[in-house]
């Protein structure tokens, strides 16, 4: 195999690496998990982290 056919090769896996973090993050399964990720910065915590 020659360098050119290597790094193609390896740009192939690159997109479907991506086409398949892209699917995986769209997928209606993940919304929950995303919107209560979204969501933690704004909870209420003060509490949590007092200096005692």
């Amino acid at each position: 195999m020659d360098p050119g056919t290597l790094r193609g090769l390896a740009t192939l896996l690159a997109l479907l690496a991506f086409v398949g973090v892209v699917w995986w993050a769209w997928s209606g399964r993940q919304k929950h998990k995303f919107d209560q990720a979204a969501r933690m910065p704004l909870e209420d915590d003060f509490g949590k982290y007092e200096d005692k």
